[in-house]
């Protein structure tokens, strides 16, 4: 009798060590980048390398090891206090596309994790302004167009 339940993703790309590798891929990346290493308070990449790790196993069904740590992952809220814009998105999928593609995973295991991380990226967008990524949510906020809709002034006249 055989065992009927499905690997998950986690299980079949490899486990923990895949993902250590594609994170430390990545941040090897992001070490050197003058517009996204701004993004990570620590002088060591340390705890955002096992934050990362641990986010990706949970979410490919590995261990649960991030939602212990750390609680539900609430990605857009946890990224809004930095300037994530185009620019930032695309330098990090740039990065994040040199760790994927040193995985050298079958290619549906490949498209699967690349497109969930285009999606992901994509979603952290939370300006479009020019200048660079970091905790300016205060500053931003303060540039920003209104949230509210202001009503026109009316051309016509009163009676």
């Amino acid at each position: 009798m055989s065992d009927a339940t499905p690997m998950s993703f986690y299980d079949e790309v490899g486990g923990h060590d895949t993902f250590v590798r594609l994170v430390d891929a990545f941040y090897a990346g992001v070490a050197d980048d003058a517009v996204l290493r701004p993004m990570y308070p620590e002088e060591d990449l340390g705890p955002a390398k096992h934050r990362l790790t641990t986010f990706l196993e949970q979410y490919w069904g590995g261990p649960t090891t991030y939602g212990e740590e750390r609680g539900h992952p609430r990605l857009r809220m946890r990224h809004a206090p930095f300037h994530v814009n185009p620019d930032a998105r695309d330098r990090w999928l740039a990065h994040m596309r040199v760790a994927v593609d040193a995985l050298e995973l079958p290619p549906l295991h490949e498209a699967t994790l690349w497109d969930y991380l285009q999606r992901a990226a994509q979603a952290m967008v939370n300006t479009f302004e020019p200048s660079g990524i970091g905790p300016a949510a205060g500053a931003r906020a303060a540039a920003s167009l209104p949230v509210t809709a202001v009503p026109p002034t009316s051309t016509e006249p009163t009676r």
